[in-house]
Order: C-alpha cells, then sequence, then structure tokens
C-alpha cells in the first residue's frame, strides 16, 4: 500500500449522486489481482462495498458535465 493510500483510509467521499462514503481500505481481487477500494455507506444500514479503484477514481460524464465519481471531502480529516 502506497502512502498516498494510507492518507486516503478513513476519508470521507461524496459519490457523483450525492451519497457519502468512507474509504475503509484497499484490497486484491484473488482472481484477478486487480486493485480493489474497501468503502461503507454514511447511511441507511451503513453497508460495505468494494469496487475497482480504477473505477473508484475515475471520471464520469452526467448532463453534460465531467466529475469524479468520488470526490474527496477535504474537511474529512
Amino acid at each position: 500500500m502506497t502512502e498516498e493510500q494510507k492518507q486516503l483510509i478513513g476519508r470521507t467521499f461524496r459519490h457523483f449522486k450525492g451519497k457519502l462514503y468512507r474509504l475503509e481500505g484497499f484490497a486484491k481481487d484473488s482472481e484477478t489481482l486487480e486493485e480493489m477500494v474497501v468503502y461503507r455507506a454514511l447511511y441507511g444500514d451503513g453497508g460495505l462495498w468494494v469496487r475497482p479503484a480504477k473505477m473508484f477514481f475515475e471520471t464520469v460524464e452526467r448532463d453534460g458535465n465531467t466529475m469524479k465519481r468520488f470526490e474527496l471531502l477535504e474537511d474529512s480529516e
């Protein structure tokens, strides 16, 4: 795990649709070794989710606007 990744653990991100999530850690897919992000919903039942890191940190286009899929909330330290 890189130092940059360590600094993201426990931080809050806003999904482009508006809901908040806390990055819990990083993992590797046992079959492909693809790097994954483990994150928890900060609403509802607080479900735990996993998504490829490449997808978690990518940009998306919606209604003609380009934005990060998950945006780090700077005040979440």
